[in-house]
């Protein structure tokens, strides 16, 4: 005799939509773009990339180029989660080590 382990998961449709709304929650709620310490490219080159990425200031991207080399990584940008994306990508553009966190 064999017993039937699989369990079908059956959600309502309340369920669904709470779900549907954490999902939306999570994305909307605020995200970070980390950038990390490397020892490939100059300071120059992450200054430059941090602002095309962000539109920060010059002065705003030495100051996260130098948290990241001190630190080893840094906060460069907050916003939601497709912002980060779109930052993300710009960093990723010249390899630097990136992660989105939220």
């Amino acid at each position: 005799m064999t017993a039937d382990l699989s369990v079908k998961a059956a959600t309502t449709p309340e369920v669904e939509e709470l779900l549907d709304e954490e999902i939306e929650t999570n994305l909307d709620s605020p995200w970070r773009v980390i950038l990390y310490n490397d020892h490939i490219h100059t300071f120059d080159e992450v200054i430059v990339q941090l602002i095309k990425a962000t539109g920060c200031s010059v002065s705003q991207a030495e100051a996260y180029a130098w948290r990241a080399h001190v630190q080893g990584k840094a906060g460069v940008f907050e916003g939601s989660f497709e912002e980060c994306l779109r930052v993300k990508s710009v960093l990723d553009e010249i390899a630097l080590v990136t992660e989105i966190q939220g």
